[in-house]
C-alpha cells in the first residue's frame, strides 16, 4: 500500500517561508551589529591610547596634580595628596 503524501497548504507554506526569511534577515542584521560593535570598540581603544599619548606631555608641563577643563582649557591644581594623576574633565 502506497503512503499518501501529506503537504502543507500553499498559505501555510508561504507563512512559514516568510517567517524563515525574516528570521534569517534578522540573524544577518544581528551579525552586522556585532561587527559594528567590534569596530567601535577598536576605535575607542585607539582614542584611549591617543589620550594616554597626549597626557604624558601635559603632565610634564602642568604637573601630575593638574585638572584640565576640556571646554575652557582652564588648568587647575589640587594638592598632590588629593589628586595623584592628571585629570581631564568635560
Amino acid at each position: 500500500m502506497a503512503k499518501k503524501e501529506v503537504k502543507l497548504t500553499t498559505d501555510e507554506l508561504n507563512k512559514f517561508q516568510g517567517l524563515q526569511q525574516e528570521y534569517n534577515q534578522l540573524k544577518l542584521q544581528l551579525g552586522d551589529t556585532i561587527l559594528q560593535q567590534n569596530q567601535l570598540m577598536e576605535k575607542i581603544a585607539s582614542i584611549r591610547e591617543a589620550f594616554k599619548t597626549q597626557e604624558g606631555p601635559l603632565m610634564e608641563k602642568y604637573g601630575k596634580n593638574a585638572t584640565i577643563n576640556l571646554e575652557t582649557g582652564e588648568v587647575t591644581h589640587k594638592p598632590a595628596e588629593e589628586t595623584p594623576d592628571l585629570k581631564i574633565s568635560k
